[in-house]
């Protein structure tokens, strides 16, 4: 039999897993590469051009599909069991070097506007919020299922053993990530509380949690003020964000341009005002790639308001085409999730890893928005940065895995399981006969006899 002519469509119907998240991925991929070529401007250093830029998003979008690839063939679901569960080790090393300020010429802990939140490491630099996400929400969900499984033997007590290895990661990971970043503190605390609840997480240990989380914010607001803000300087700025009573935009028009009152209140309204403006200037259909103007004035539009230089060039439709694409995500990560049968480990992981992207991607947009105060957090798998780039790589790459095995699965038990109802040799025969008569004209006395038995046999069947 002579071989099917070789296609893409060909080639692409044997991809496994589900198909949607590939085209997903592809398409958020696809808009990064678009987007950041266009809104370079900020990000060029010395004799730096556009194409140096695009040439480096084009290096971490390999490396990023080389992460996708490589999950995606790990066909073994204990291997990202026995990996997961050295998450939190790996997120507790990570956050306990960024805080101690380590400054070696191996590692090294780096202050940017205030904050520590980049470890550079042999000259590399890792976000370590980006990595603690995806890190804390495998280790949980190892975590719980161990538990429900009694892999985890010691303590004795069912209770110890869950504060041991699945409440207290969880309070740990919140206090160390507090110097750097609130908003990351709440949003990964919370993406964690959601994953516990879950996984069927105790409501009294839930709500516990919750009260603990509330008294540590407050125990930091505490020292914060007794240090005369030397301590927890990030508690006062996001505080001032949200309880900023100042009319910065009427300080602006009241001063006197070009002093340094006029230049301080413009600094506190440049970004989030310029970001509106690029959404009300987008109107429906976009400026067109290459005609944004905010990207002048917004320092960070390829980061953290990136979704405003999207609805700038791009229009209503540019934004809407991202908002599909994520509930998509969620809406397909549920379908995975209810394939993966009784397996809560991947249950879990989907369900976390889909509400770590979806949920960081809507939080962007409602700051681009200008509803609630700035986060910091960039828009998944498009927004400018490596870290954060190969870490949602990592977490596509696991889902589309768990889709593939989920799928695999599913195709097992189709083949393995019986018919509903087996006919027996002479019913089949019979069958066989009746079409004959219906083929070539009245049957004989003997098979009139048998048509009987026939349909007496069928009615003990059911049929």
């Amino acid at each position: 039999m002579a071989d099917k002519k070789r296609t893409v469509w060909n080639y692409f119907d044997r991809i496994e897993g589900d198909k949607v998240v590939w085209i997903i991925v592809l398409m958020l991929i696809l808009i990064s590469i678009v987007c950041i070529f266009s809104s370079t401007s900020r990000l060029l250093e010395g004799s730096q051009t556009r194409l140096s830029i695009v040439k480096s998003q084009l290096l971490v979008v390999a490396g990023g599909l080389a992460v996708i690839i490589v999950c995606y063939n790990i066909k073994n679901i204990k291997f990202f069991r026995w990996l997961s569960k050295w998450g939190f080790p790996l997120s507790f090393l990570l956050l306990a070097l960024l805080i101690s300020k380590i400054d070696t010429p191996v590692v090294r802990s780096i202050e940017l506007n205030g904050a520590r939140r980049i470890l550079q490491i042999a000259g590399f630099q890792i976000h370590v919020f980006e990595v603690v996400k995806v890190a804390m929400v495998m280790y949980l969900a190892w975590a719980i299922d161990a538990l429900k499984k009694g892999e985890l033997k010691k303590p004795r007590n069912e209770n110890v053993r869950r504060w041991i290895y699945i409440n207290l990661p969880f309070v740990v990971t919140l206090v160390m990530i507090v110097p750097g970043s609130n908003s990351a503190a709440l949003f990964i605390g919370g993406i964690m509380f959601l994953v516990i609840l879950l996984g069927g997480g105790n409501i009294r240990d839930l709500l516990l949690l919750g009260l603990i989380a509330v008294l540590l914010l407050g125990g930091a607001w505490g020292i914060y003020k007794v240090s005369d803000g030397k301590v927890f300087g990030r508690i006062g700025t996001a505080v001032s964000r949200i309880s900023e009573s100042e009319d910065w935009e009427q300080k602006v028009l009241d001063a006197r341009p070009g002093s340094d009152e006029y230049y301080k209140a413009l600094d506190k309204i440049r970004q989030p005002y310029s970001a509106k403006i690029a959404i009300k200037e987008g109107g429906v259909l976009g400026k067109g790639p290459g005609q944004s103007t905010q990207r002048y004035v917004v320092p960070d539009i390829s980061e953290d308001y990136m979704y405003s230089f999207i609805i700038e060039e791009y229009g209503l439709w540019g934004a809407l085409i991202i908002i599909f694409l994520y509930v998509s995500l969620l809406a397909r990560g549920s379908i995975i999730v209810r394939n993966c049968g009784k397996d809560l480990y991947a249950k879990i992981s989907v369900a976390g890893l889909c509400l770590l992207i979806t949920g960081q991607a809507f939080l962007h947009m409602f700051v681009n928005a200008d509803i609630g105060p700035m986060t910091g957090q960039t828009l998944p798998l498009i927004s400018h940065g490596n870290s954060a780039f190969l870490c949602f790589s990592l977490a596509f790459g696991i889902i589309l895995s768990f889709s593939r095995i989920a799928q695999r699965r599913i195709e097992k038990e189709q083949r393995d399981a019986k018919p509903l109802m087996e006919l027996k040799e002479n019913v089949q025969a019979g069958l066989d006969e009746l079409d004959d008569y219906e083929t070539n004209g009245i049957p004989r006395e003997e098979d009139e006899s048998a048509a009987m038995e026939l349909n007496d046999e069928m009615d003990e069947y059911g049929i």
